[in-house]
């Protein structure tokens, strides 16, 4: 027990906070706080010689993973390892994304208007027009992919 409390410790101290992994939930059962008991002499050492709260954080992370280790709970390193958790919230990431596409179609809307007929760029060109009454054999049709060039720039813009 106290070899796997001085592991998890040393690994915790190790790693930084962001690929810990992260801890399960634990059932309340006899079994569990019995663990938990036993662990709590040991930390003493550990939390006497704490300088920091940064010290402690790791110490304590430490404990729990040790009892999670003892207890045979599975820890999920996946989400926090593969750094697919981030700070960022998905709104941003969502809105992010909306910017990235508009700013692309922007481009090509631009190089249909200059000149560009390529297969790709007319079909996103249609695609853009999808459900108003626009076709690119209209001879307004500049006008239209400037100002739809316009509405998508003031969209980015808000």
């Amino acid at each position: 027990m106290r070899s796997t409390l001085e592991k998890a410790i040393v690994e915790t101290r190790s790693t930084p906070r962001e690929n810990r992994p992260q801890l399960p939930r634990l059932a309340l059962s006899k079994r569990n706080r019995a663990v938990v008991r036993a662990l709590n002499p040991m930390l003493v050492t550990y939390l006497e010689a704490i300088r920091d709260l940064c010290e402690t954080d790791s110490i304590l992370f430490g404990a729990t993973l040790a009892v999670c280790r003892i207890i045979g709970a599975k820890l999920s390193t996946a989400r926090r390892a593969n750094g697919q958790s981030s700070a960022i919230p998905a709104w941003r990431i969502r809105t992010e994304e909306r910017i990235a596409k508009a700013r692309a179609l922007i481009g090509r809307l631009i190089r249909f208007r200059s000149g560009n007929t390529r297969p790709r760029i007319v079909r996103t060109v249609r695609m853009a027009f999808a459900g108003t009454n626009v076709s690119l054999s209209q001879p307004d049709i500049m006008q239209k992919l400037t100002e739809r060039i316009d509405d998508l720039k003031q969209r980015i813009a808000a």
